[in-house]
């Protein structure tokens, strides 16, 4: 039988058919329920960020209804929501929302605990709750069974995790409870016996105590474990190495200690293992290149021992490796980092590293940032370093490195590079001064400079006048002699220099004064805070908070320890966002001028051990945040001005001035006769305004234009008053001719 062709005219109207049967279904749709809506209405002090104007609470904006016209999703993340109601979390309204099944209000202004209102009971569909990055409180209450994934972090929840949590919530898959205050153990059964479908645990950031439980290793679909920054101690527990679907251990920043398994190779799927920071020692597992996928590889501020196993260089998909601050030997250049072609970051400093600068390593194409600083390697920077064109973050101090001048010359041309650290490098080599000055382009992007520490000869090098993007220079703890050059104060971005301990003399060039970066607050607001690739460490090493913030660095001028002499400029109360001045061990000398003052951010002053004399200006008493005040050894007199911060220093910060006195001296300064009283009295008075006298000349001035400026003005006033002049001529004259009696 022969097929039928297609009836083209029926089409229409079966398209008109389905679009009838679609909008009479979308019209019988019922609307909102009515409690569901007044429940809302009156959970939440409602913002102009939010759009609730429909009078159907199914259209509103981050409400979903079902068929029956429930609320099932309430989705209103970052609308700058409140509660009405104060700090209780309102049960009886957003508990009445009885179908609700996923709830997302993070990151809002919530108050109030969950505790207290028995809130997962009332809500027992609830599948999905996200209320981080809010202000909720108190304990955590007990789930119900449907909770799916649970979000809390970033609130102020406190207490600790009731050890069946994760027997009531065995749908569990993610839990969160990051950053609050939570402390105890972590409960030991959460894959035991219940929440086998767990995938995420996040711990950290809390008080947690105690030892890691066994029993992690039960979670079998366990992929994210965190607990970093808690205080855990113990070793790692065994059966963590059986969680084989783990794809990251993040565990920094306890006290956690003894070695990492070799049975960490089953972990085929990790890609992050994070356990900077805690007491571990050991060696690395030999065979840790197994672990192919891994990507960041984070054991910096440990006990590690031994050699870098070779195996390292098969982790092909490292993006970042970090075993700084450890006790790893042996010699690096032997390593083949050339297959690491993912590689942007590797920091193996402060461990006893030996060999020279792997060459391997400028295979890495991807590297940003290379840190190897505080080992025992030797030889020269070679040119291959050019080849890593993304390279903007190079720390290679406190080596055996050799010949300064040819390793300038090649990494001035490392367009990228932003941060410079040779510190303790080159040691007792002449400072590197001509690197074609003439047709200087190198370092265009350079903003921190180091050659602290190095011994170094010569003078300050002309060529750092082009770095017009530098912002810190240090080269304390050199042997540069000559004098500071003025055009130092010329670099328009520049607000921290240490030329402290050298042979410098001259005198302190009041160019110096006019940093734009410590003069104008506009100026310093314009400069690029972009973080930098590795973090800077505190004096506390890994108790101190990692910062890759240029802010970090303090906006100082030290020259300690030289031999410049001269006085201070006046100019130099303009640097008034400076926070350190750095002046002791020099020749400077005459009286220390007022305007210092005027620097309102200075946190420390050092001025000793120099020639100084006259008095301590009392218009310092206004700097009120010093944290550090030093004058003493120098010739200073009379009275330390009387101020709350002054005397809040030692004595010591004073003494060696034989006629300095008064608090926190113990010699009180002696009361003041005659001649010398007077004497007092009259610079006193010298200093004071002269207001009596301002007040004669004023009222003069005053009454003359009163007068005359009026005869000026006024041609027939000035008639008038002549005439009266003229008359009053008369009247004496007729008086003195007239006879006595």
């Amino acid at each position: 039988m022969a097929e039928q062709p297609p009836n083209h005219l029926t089409t229409p109207y079966v398209i008109l058919f389905i679009f009838f049967i679609s909008s009479t279904a979308i019209s019988t749709k019922p609307a909102c329920n009515k409690m569901d809506q007044d429940s809302l209405w009156s959970s939440f002090e409602l913002s102009s960020r939010l759009n609730w104007s429909s009078n159907d609470c199914c259209h509103w904006e981050g409400i979903t209804c079902d068929m029956a016209g429930r609320v099932t999703h309430l989705s209103l993340p970052s609308k700058g929501l409140k509660l009405k109601g104060g700090n209780i979390f309102p049960l009886s309204l957003i508990g009445n929302l009885t179908h609700l099944t996923h709830l997302n209000l993070s990151h809002n202004l919530l108050e109030g605990s969950l505790d207290q209102t028995g809130f997962f009971s009332s809500l027992s569909r609830l599948e999905i709750i996200d209320l981080s990055y809010n202000l909720l409180s108190g304990e955590l209450p007990l789930p119900s069974s449907n909770i799916r994934m649970l979000n809390l972090s970033s609130n102020h929840f406190h207490g600790a995790i009731p050890s069946s949590f994760f027997q009531q919530a065995w749908n569990m898959t993610s839990f969160n409870v990051s950053n609050n205050t939570f402390s105890g153990a972590i409960p030991s059964s959460i894959c035991l016996h219940s929440s086998p479908l767990i995938q995420l645990l996040d711990f950290s950031v809390n008080n947690f105590n105690g030892s890691i439980s066994h029993g992690v290793g039960k979670c079998s679909k366990l992929q994210v474990f965190r607990a970093g920054h808690n205080n855990f101690s113990g070793i790692l527990p065994n059966d963590i190495y059986n969680a084989t679907k783990l794809e990251e251990i993040s565990l920094p920043h306890n006290s956690i200690y003894g070695a990492i398994s070799e049975s960490i190779v089953n972990l085929t799927n990790l890609r992050i293992l994070e356990l900077n920071s805690n007491g571990l020692s050991g060696v690395l597992p030999r065979s840790i290149g197994k672990l192919s996928k891994l990507k960041l590889l984070l054991l910096q501020f440990n006990n590690l021992k031994g050699f870098l196993p070779s195996s390292l260089m098969n982790c092909t998909n490292l993006i970042e490796l970090n075993l700084g601050y450890n006790s790893l030997e042996g010699n690096i250049s032997v390593l083949n980092f050339s297959k690491l072609n993912q590689l942007t970051k590797v920091d193996l400093g402060t461990n006893y590293l030996t060999g020279v600068f792997p060459i391997s390593l400028y295979s890495c194409k991807s590297l940003k940032a290379i840190r190897l600083s505080s080992n025992k390697l030797e030889g020269e920077i070679q040119p291959e370093i050019l080849s890593l064109k993304s390279l903007s973050f190079l720390s290679l101090g406190y080596n055996r490195l050799t010949n300064i001048t040819g390793a300038m010359k090649i990494v001035m041309q490392c367009k990228s590079l932003v941060f410079l650290a040779f510190p303790g490098s080159f040691v007792g080599e002449e400072m590197p001064e001509n690197l074609s000055i003439a047709d200087f382009d190198g370092f265009q992007n350079l903003r921190f400079l180091s050659l602290a520490n190095c011994e170094l000869t010569g003078q300050i090098p002309a060529y750092l006048s082009k770095l017009k993007k530098l912002e810190l220079l240090y080269l304390g703890n050199n042997r540069i002699t000559g004098s500071i050059p003025s055009w130092l104060g010329t670099l328009p971005r520049l607000y921290s220099i240490d030329l402290s301990s050298n042979l410098i003399s001259g005198e302190f060039p009041k160019e110096l004064c006019m940093l734009r970066m410590l003069v104008s607050d506009w100026t310093a607001a314009q400069v690029d805070s972009n973080d930098l690739e590795l973090p800077i460490y505190g004096p506390g090493g890994p108790a101190s908070v990692l910062q890759y913030k240029w802010s970090y660095f303090p906006l100082a001028i030290s020259m300690r320890n030289n031999t410049i002499s001269g006085k201070i400029p006046v100019e130099i109360g303009q640097l008034q966002l400076l926070h350190y001045l750095g002046l002791g061990n020099n020749n400077f000398s005459g009286n220390i001028p007022d305007q210092i003052s005027n620097m309102k951010s200075l946190e420390q002053l050092d001025l000793s051990m120099n020639h100084f004399s006259g008095k301590i200006p009392s218009s310092f008493a206004s700097l009120t945040f010093l944290n550090f005040f030093n004058v003493s050894h120098n010739n200073l007199e009379g009275s330390i001005p009387t101020s709350t911060q002054l005397q809040s220093f030692k004595a010591s910060a004073f003494e060696g001035n034989p006629n300095l006195c008064g608090a926190p001296l113990p010699n009180e300064c002696l009361p003041i006769k005659g001649n010398d009283a007077e004497n007092v009295e009259n610079d006193e008075n010298d200093d004071q305004i002269p207001w009596l006298h301002i007040s004669v000349v004023l009222g003069f001035i005053v009454g003359f234009w009163a007068v005359c400026g009026s005869l000026v003005l006024k041609k027939n006033w000035r008639y008038s008053y002549f005439r009266f002049l003229d008359r009053a001529q008369e009247r004496c004259m007729a008086n003195r001719r007239r006879p006595r009696s």
